[in-house]
């Protein structure tokens, strides 16, 4: 293949791949907004409704952690590594009419609970063979041992809130 086929095709790839990026929104933000229409339901029913919506996070894998080698094992530390998972809670936005009641200047109940990020790390395996490591040098066989087998427990991580607020016409 000569270099400018070359160059066109990696043009090519390159437009593709960035056409697809920007077709994906959903990517670029980490949350997909989730509007709840009503506005139908208030005129049909004359009367104000909750304003209801929210946000669904897009959970991203990451790279999984490296094997680990330790001298004196026949096989890496974490045989099934940990694969990190990033995604979010789900966020709400909540606005509803309420009677006075408080004062007049009390009609409207707001909450908003924002996206929270939420960092994971799946379950992982850690093994280690029936046999010692060989001894160098001395040209023996490697001796039977009780085999080796552990679960790395899983991992998740968050910090999640929300903002309640009464006022006129929020």
């Amino acid at each position: 293949m000569r270099s400018t086929t070359r160059g066109t095709l990696a043009a090519v790839i390159t437009g593709i791949a960035a056409a697809v990026g920007a077709a994906s929104p959903a990517a670029a933000v980490g949350t997909v907004p989730v509007p709840v229409p009503l506005e139908g339901a208030e005129r049909a029913l004359h009367m104000e409704l909750p304003e209801v919506g929210g946000k669904i996070p897009v959970p991203t894998p990451g790279a999984p952690e490296a094997p680990k080698f330790v001298e004196g094992r026949l096989m890496p530390e974490r045989a099934i590594p940990r694969v990190p998972v990033n995604g979010g809670l789900p966020g709400a936005d909540l606005t509803a009419p309420v009677p006075h009641l408080l004062d007049d200047d009390f009609d409207h109940l707001g909450l908003d609970a924002p996206a929270a990020d939420v960092r994971t790390l799946t379950p992982g395996l850690a093994l280690d063979a029936p046999l010692t490591a060989p001894k160098p040098g001395s040209g023996a066989l490697p001796e039977p041992k009780l085999p080796e087998a552990g679960v790395l427990l899983p991992m998740v991580q968050a910090a999640p809130g929300a903002d309640l607020t009464a006022g006129p016409g929020l």
